[in-house]
């Protein structure tokens, strides 16, 4: 492939005008697909003879079937590693590992266990890497997110987003694309589990309006979506501890009366009703979490076509 390839690892990697494009080719696929007979539906394959090599270094249910799903709508093939079927783990390097994949397939997504192994990945691959996942960022959920929010409320950069409990993964993209794309973002996260310093004194320098503070009732007032995740993830294991923390962060009926009229909820998923969410909330009639996570489909299609646009 001549040129650098088109990685797609963190939000803030792009300007506002590329990530509105890929956000645009989105929409633009699932309309069309939405409107097209079921016989005629794949005929549009843009990605035929590629293929996706997907890496899971961690367990995924969204990551892997979007993106396999996507791949094929787009007529191209996967490839799926598991950590156990890979020889990082018996003593090979990651850069060996991208050098050898890079002369087998057109693209890479991984799923990784550190972010320094997506960035030593990216580094040494001769084609593009996608960050399906690290313990720092999740870029291909929220673009979803600001797809699904973008759909049924309007304009990110007119809009305020709540996110409330842990200072996580998602919540640092939720931040790079505030950044990047506008709006304003109010983080209620306990003291212990708020977002890296680091990333919100980049926010800060890059004049994107994100509050952080304690309170989450604060956090979520007037605002027109909430957004939580679960209070433990894979790569937690203080879970006693994390549950009596974010236990006064849960979101449910009267958090969500101080927002906005109509407000939205999203998640993720997967969802620990009565824990983060309770079940009238999430299961309620203000909740996009199913479109949420069907946008993960559509978001990673634009973003497939953004990486493997630069080699024809």
């Amino acid at each position: 492939m001549a040129g650098e390839p088109r990685h797609f690892l963190d939000i803030a990697d792009f300007d506002r005008a590329e990530l509105q494009a890929i956000l645009a080719a989105s929409r633009a696929m699932k309309r069309t697909r939405a409107g097209a007979p079921r016989g005629q539906r794949d005929r549009n394959e843009p990605l035929k003879g590629r293929i996706l090599a997907m890496i899971f270094e961690r367990p995924s249910t969204r990551t892997r079937v979007s993106f396999e799903v996507a791949m094929r709508q787009l007529g191209g093939e996967v490839l799926m590693i598991s950590a156990t079927d890979m020889q990082l783990g018996r003593g090979e390097t990651v850069a060996d590992t991208a050098r050898v994949l890079s002369r087998y397939v057109d693209a890479i997504m991984i799923r990784a266990a550190k972010h320094s192994n997506l960035t030593e990945l990216a580094a040494a691959a001769g084609v593009p890497v996608i960050n399906g996942l690290t313990d720092r960022s999740h870029p291909c959920q929220v673009m979803a997110d600001v797809m699904t929010l973008e759909e049924h409320v309007g304009p990110l950069g007119d809009l305020t987003v709540a996110w409330v409990g842990d200072g996580n993964n998602v919540a640092a993209s939720w931040i790079q694309a505030v950044a990047r794309l506008g709006g304003r973002l109010r983080l209620g996260c306990p003291a212990s589990l708020m977002p890296d310093p680091a990333l919100l004194a980049w926010a800060k320098a890059e004049r994107a309006q994100v509050t952080v503070g304690e309170d989450p009732e604060a956090a979520v007032a007037g605002a027109h979506c909430v957004i939580t995740d679960a209070w433990v993830s894979m790569h937690d294991s203080d879970a006693a501890s994390r549950h009596n923390i974010l236990k006064p962060y849960q979101v449910n009926r009267r958090l969500m009366n101080m927002a906005g009229p109509g407000a939205k909820f999203m998640h993720c998923l997967p969802a620990h009703r009565g824990e983060e969410v309770t079940a009238e909330v999430i299961d309620g009639p203000n909740s996009l979490v199913f479109d949420e996570a069907e946008n993960r489909l559509h978001a990673q299609k634009g973003i497939l076509l953004h990486c493997l646009a630069a080699d024809g």
